[in-house]
């Protein structure tokens, strides 16, 4: 065992940070404001981090990537409800988590997100388990994209065992689910949580092997597409389909419960929402549209492999 793991994976998640927003910064031409915080005296929690967003540029409306690194004397419902032994629990929690809203509608939303938590229950040794994954909703689907994501997220987890890919990717689908809608919210990808199976150094290795894969599963595709040509149809569509995304992320996501019940910053957990969305009352696309095939052939649970 490493003697300090926490600062080791602190090392590596904001190195993964600086790559990726100045990957993504190239690409769109503008650059990420850079928000360093603190938590405040008073505040449930104690850490500190740093949340990057690039707001109005020419790729994307909005993107956000945060890191963040903070302990508190509790863990929260969201973390303990598969593991109630940890209950109430003192913790510490770090990790990277992004979201990217593209201005073109035929440029998929992404969101990624990789992180460790450590419990230290008293009188009992400290436990840290890992958790992540990373996935991707188009507006509009093509195969290809699709196809190079999934491609992308199995070639990541091969060195880690067959089961892994298809054990993650199965995870993603169920998890990323508008169960209240009973609709996907995109093609998927992989996601996992409580991974301790590995030890910290066989976690800590596949974590590291899901964010670097990122740039690699994801900036092919914007490049493929972000000067397709669109009109006011495809924004309506698109701002439609990010209501989808806004209600998932409010009301299913754990990541988001968890900042909001531990006291977390409210800006850096909120990065994740789109800057314009729309609902409808009952709005369903024509059969035979892009719109439809987007629900009927690609918001759907399939082997993309």
């Amino acid at each position: 065992m490493v003697s300090d793991p926490v600062s080791l994976v602190r090392e590596y998640l904001l190195g993964l940070q600086a790559r990726i927003t100045s990957a993504i910064a190239e690409i769109d031409g503008k650059s990420f404001l850079s928000d360093a915080w603190e938590k405040e005296p008073g505040s449930p929690l104690r850490g500190s981090g740093v949340t990057q967003i690039l707001e109005d540029g020419e790729v994307f409306e909005r993107a956000g990537c945060g890191f963040s690194h903070v302990s508190g004397p509790k863990l929260p419902a969201s973390a303990t409800q598969h593991r109630p032994e940890l209950a109430g629990a003192p913790f510490e929690a770090l990790g990277v988590s992004l979201v990217f809203h593209p201005r073109n509608p035929y440029v998929p939303t992404v969101h990624m997100n990789v992180r460790m938590i450590t419990a230290r229950p008293h009188g009992g040794e400290p436990v840290s388990w890992f958790g992540g994954g990373m996935d991707l909703t188009p507006y509009y689907g093509f195969e290809e994209d699709a196809v190079h994501f999934h491609r992308t997220c199995a070639q990541a987890l091969a060195p880690f065992g067959a089961d892994k890919y298809p054990r993650f990717k199965a995870w993603c689908d169920d998890y990323f689910c508008l169960r209240h809608r009973g609709e996907q919210r995109g093609i998927g990808g992989i996601f996992y949580d409580d991974l301790t199976e590995l030890g910290f150094e066989g976690g800590f290795a596949l974590t590291r092997a899901v964010g670097d894969a990122f740039l690699h599963a994801y900036v092919p595709i914007v490049r493929r597409r972000m000067e397709t040509p669109y009109g006011e149809r495809e924004r309506q569509h698109q701002l439609l389909r990010r209501g989808r995304y806004v209600e998932f992320n409010l009301v299913w996501d754990r990541g988001t419960h968890f900042g909001l019940q531990s006291g977390g910053r409210t800006e850096s957990i909120l990065l994740s929402m789109p800057p314009l969305v729309r609902w409808a009352y009952d709005e369903r696309p024509v059969p035979g549209t892009p719109e439809h095939r987007l629900l009927t052939e690609f918001l759907v649970r399939r082997d993309w492999l």
